[in-house]
């Protein structure tokens, strides 16, 4: 990573649902961070979300940051990681684990229609 006379270049990876930075939090501000990862996960409010199914993408993104040790956290690093969430919602989301927004200020099924449950 490159660094400036002001400090450490920050780099970011976004996809329709996961942003990614290389920086921390502190007072509600990122300060880029070479070594730390963080999540700003569904930033549009298009699902909603149970602490279980929120639990489980921490876990998931803990689980690919720790699988990524050592590496150097670039671009394209960054958008494995973030791909690799975004295939994780898409399954809790056809698992019925997690639900569309209905007030969501644009509701699009970006990650395909929702289950209709099954009568029997």
């Amino acid at each position: 990573m490159a660094d400036s006379a002001s400090g450490s270049t920050l780099i970011k990876s976004t996809t329709r649902h996961v942003r990614l930075f290389t920086a921390r939090v502190e007072n509600g501000q990122l300060v880029p961070d070479p070594s730390q990862l963080t999540l700003d996960l569904d930033p549009d409010n298009e699902f909603l979300w149970d602490a279980s199914a929120q639990d489980t993408m921490q876990q998931r993104f803990k689980e690919l940051v720790e699988a990524h040790a050592g590496a150097d956290l670039n671009d394209y690093t960054l958008r494995r990681i973030g791909s690799e969430l975004e295939g994780k919602i898409r399954e809790l989301l056809q698992a019925g684990q997690l639900r569309y927004n209905p007030d969501c200020r644009v509701l699009n099924y970006s990650m395909g229609l929702p289950q209709a449950p099954q009568s029997a």
